[in-house]
């Protein structure tokens, strides 16, 4: 489990950011403002040495039968959205900072599902790159960059980068939509966010239990043949099993988890926050 509790201005500051992921849905289809949101800024509104961004990463591909194509990209929006409004409240990790939400990365390495429809994958290499590019273009003006990351397979593309990024003397790490003892995709784990998040795009009709193996032993076959050597649904885990309530607690510790790690800023050497 995650650190301390979520106090009473952290719960408020979750709900606040909740009630706005579940009007909205995701970063490029946002409807209602959020106070601290990039995309609603205009150039002279940013001051140019006390600005920070979070980068929500996420991905479009299948997540079951139950699950939208954006359940990453959601997620680690509302991370982001919801550690931001901490850390604007709270003045972390140094006073005057002021941490906004960029508009998400909705695309990333998805190889392992391509035999889904639906599924966009721009690979490793042309994600790198992205994420490369984007850092140095941001970082002329932006003091920190923090990458939330919603998909696992981002994660060489994001290592690789930021590493590149620091070396090049960039302040910028990245911080995992993680919980302790999730299951791997479209699962419990996964639903519950979404039943919390965004409950109106939740089939339950739909929902099928999936492969249950632990990730581990999937691990080969899926090497040679994707998610759908192992799953017909492309689940992995248990959606069945799934609840709001379940959600709202994952969605807590997730965001406790990267506020504790933007706020501490240190790093371990492929570039994520601890």
């Amino acid at each position: 489990m995650f650190g301390r509790p979520v106090d009473t201005v952290e719960k408020s500051s979750i709900e606040a950011v909740t009630i706005g992921a579940r009007q909205v849905n995701s970063a490029y289809h946002r409807q209602v403002p959020v106070l601290g949101e990039l995309g609603s800024a205009t150039s002279s509104q940013l001051p140019s040495t006390s600005s920070s961004i979070l980068i929500p990463l996420g991905s479009t591909e299948q997540h079951g039968p139950h699950l939208p194509l954006d359940t990453d990209t959601r997620i680690a929006t509302a991370v982001a959205r919801a550690t931001a409004a901490r850390l604007r409240a709270e003045q972390l990790p140094f006073a005057g900072q002021e941490w906004l939400v960029a508009p998400a990365i909705a695309y990333g390495a998805s190889g392992e599902h391509q035999s889904f429809a639906g599924t966009i994958s721009i690979g490793t290499q042309a994600l790198t790159m992205l994420l490369v590019e984007y850092g140095r273009s941001a970082a002329c003006w932006a003091q920190r960059l923090v990458f939330v990351n919603g998909h696992g397979g981002n994660v060489g593309a994001l290592t690789r980068a930021v590493g590149l990024l620091r070396s090049e003397g960039r302040d910028a790490g990245w911080c995992a939509c993680t919980s302790p003892g999730g299951d791997a995709h479209a699962g419990h784990t996964e639903t519950s966010l979404l039943l919390h998040l965004s409950p109106e795009d939740v089939r339950t009709d739909r929902w099928r239990a999936g492969n249950r193996t632990p990730l581990a032993e999937l691990l080969p076959s899926m090497r040679r043949g994707g998610v759908a050597a192992v799953s017909r649904t492309g689940v992995l885990g248990d959606p069945t099993t799934a609840t709001a309530a379940a959600g709202r607690r994952i969605f807590a510790e997730m965001v406790d988890d990267c506020e504790r790690r933007v706020a501490r800023w240190r790093l371990r050497p492929d570039g994520m926050l601890t």
